[in-house]
């Protein structure tokens, strides 16, 4: 099996694992344990995506597409509004006003 392969069966194994705690949680019911075991699939799926991403040869999607480009976003040189930052204090060295001890 390919590593595309693989990944994509262990998402249509975390598929079935999310249709059977559906199932389950109609059983139990809505408890601690039960909102623990789903916020641990969830972290699941997010790890396997992020494998995903960062797998060479991994990037397509489960539809086989390559996801869209990351845009660039340009930061102007230009320097900030001082106006921002009169009502902020300088972190970790105190308020302009007052001297260290």
């Amino acid at each position: 099996m390919s590593l595309q392969d693989e990944l994509t069966a262990t998402q249509r194994r975390l598929d079935e694992l999310d249709r059977c705690l559906t199932t389950l949680e109609q059983h139990v019911g809505q408890s601690v344990d039960m909102r623990r075991v789903r916020v641990d699939a969830n972290h699941l799926r997010e790890d396997l995506a992020l494998l995903r991403e960062s797998t060479p040869g991994a990037k397509a999607g489960p539809s086989g597409q390559q996801k869209a480009a990351q845009q660039m976003i340009t930061v102007p040189d230009a320097p900030y509004d001082p106006n921002l930052w009169k009502d902020s204090d300088d972190e970790g060295l105190g308020a302009r006003d007052r001297h260290a001890p």
